[in-house]
């Protein structure tokens, strides 16, 4: 499934009578895949503010509908023509009914395939990639600009719009800075982009094409929307980059600065208490950043860092520019700098030519690892990545044993480093109402989920918890001490 970011109150607009009323126009975006499109939904819907949008969490009342998609996962482009289907016959009913409903696009997907979903999705009117969403006003005017009367309809497309260029503008020089309301809103954890694109090129992997190559954001504006964040009341920040480890940007004078120095600015924000960062390539961890995870009390004890295979062979054949031992060898000296980080992965089954032998090297280094967390996956070919063109796929029925194999043991270790926590004082950040009457939720440093029995008015705040029970996907626990409303927070 994909992860579903709703921007909206839900205000329906379902008649002609009421789009006469209504002044304001409305827009609704869907979110698919990682973290990094998150942030790129919520930085279009403040570029949309300022133009009159307001947000509805319905699609079917909106003046304007963005899919922001994906192309990770298995079948992602036929999942959107999928949605793009219903999306059309709500556009035929507003449009009868004397409504609008422009329908973009955006993200990986539309970079990959943006001439066929035109040709294959007539309700389509804007197709643009994750470079160029900072021009979304501008695409809206295009495509406005092509509009003419029809006796079908209020409107009718004259124009639509394909906008999947690599821009040589910086398209955070032009984004919209959100209101601190809007911050407000999303919460007291946010996510923060300070990297884009990728330079390693590995066999599987799409993003090199989609987001292109690898690119640093300068320190002084990731500074600036850091305080911004900050000011409105967020306590957290995730860094994120397709290499986010790979961050080399300019200071004012001109210097570049890596992650670890990044990290340092950013810790001396007062009211910031924790930074986290997201998703790192080992060949890009860098002695600075290892010893960061010692030496900095606000960089969280947990760590992505997706290793795809234990297999050398495997690896060579991925692309990857690391062997087994070498990933092993780093694990152990981020652990010997930070001893309890806690340490998540990625890991591909079923690689074209992976053997049995292959297989079980994987299953050897997840057992010497000691994952907290792990994501794994069969392997699918991605149309124009290398791997996709081999003829010694491995079968599906493979594939599926294999993978139930290996997540039986990657749950075991998970429920272990969970059941760990039972009897330890943790500190939790707040973020969350639970669900039952007077729970709250947070996050333990090592990113998991703790409800606890705690007023409300800890939203936001951090408090010393001790660990009682393990669920199935997360803590339970309660407060060391309660905490008064006017008490500085942790």
């Amino acid at each position: 499934m994909p992860a579903i970011l709703y921007f909206g109150d839900g205000a329906a607009v379902g008649t002609a009578e009421r789009y006469d009323a209504v002044t304001e126009k409305t827009f609704f975006i869907k979110t698919y895949g990682c973290q990094m499109n998150v942030y790129d939904s919520e930085r279009m819907s403040d570029t949309l503010t300022p133009l009159g949008y307001r947000p509805t969490d319905r699609f079917e009342d909106a003046d304007l509908v963005i899919l922001n998609t994906c192309h990770i996962r298995e079948k992602a482009s036929e999942k959107v023509f999928s949605e793009l289907g219903r999306i059309r016959r709500a556009k035929i009913e507003r449009q009868t009914a004397g409504g609008e409903m422009l329908v973009a696009v955006a993200g990986c997907v539309a970079q990959a395939e943006g001439e066929e979903i035109i040709a294959r999705a007539p309700a389509v009117d804007m197709v643009f990639g994750p470079q160029s969403y900072h021009r979304l006003p501008e695409l809206i005017e295009r495509v406005r600009a092509g509009e003419r009367p029809s006796a079908a309809g209020p409107v009718a497309k004259a124009r639509r719009v394909v906008d999947t260029d690599f821009p040589l503008d910086d398209k955070f020089d032009h984004l919209v800075p959100p209101t601190p309301a809007a911050t407000r809103s999303r919460g007291v954890t946010a996510f923060l982009t300070v990297q884009e694109g990728c330079d390693k090129f590995c066999a599987f992997c799409v993003v090199p094409y989609t987001r292109g190559s690898e690119s640093s954001r300068p320190v002084a504006g990731i500074l600036a929307e850091a305080e911004r964040l900050v000011a409105a009341g967020v306590r957290e920040i995730t860094l994120l980059g397709q290499n986010v480890n790979a961050y080399h940007g300019l200071d004012e004078t001109g210097s570049p600065v890596d992650l670890a120095g990044l990290i340092d600015r950013l810790s001396a924000i007062g009211r910031l208490a924790r930074i986290r960062y997201t998703t790192s390539h080992p060949r890009d961890m860098e002695p600075s950043l290892v010893a960061a995870h010692g030496a900095n009390p606000k960089l969280m004890p947990y760590l992505h860092l997706p290793v795809q295979s234990g297999s050398d062979r495997v690896l060579a054949a991925m692309n990857r520019r690391h062997t087994a031992a070498e990933y092993l060898d780093l694990v152990r000296r981020i652990r010997a700098a930070r001893p309890d980080l806690a340490l998540s992965g990625d890991l591909i089954v079923g690689f074209p030519g992976e053997t049995d032998e292959d297989f079980e090297a994987t299953l050897a280094l997840v057992r010497e690892v000691g994952y907290a967390a792990c994501y794994s996956f069969k392997y699918s070919p991605r149309p124009g990545t290398p791997a996709a063109e081999r003829s010694d796929q491995v079968p599906e029925a493979v594939k599926d044993e294999r993978l139930q194999r290996l997540q039986a043991i990657l749950d075991d270790e998970q429920r272990a480093f969970a059941r760990r926590m039972i009897g330890q004082t943790i500190p939790v950040l707040f973020d969350k109402p639970g669900r039952r009457d007077g729970q709250i939720v947070g996050r333990t440093p090592f990113l998991q989920a703790v409800n606890v029995m705690a007023p409300s008015h800890l939203l936001g705040e951090m408090a010393d918890v001790v660990i009682e029970d393990v669920g199935n996907f997360s803590l339970f626990g309660r407060l060391v001490e309660p905490v008064a409303p006017d008490r500085p927070s942790a």
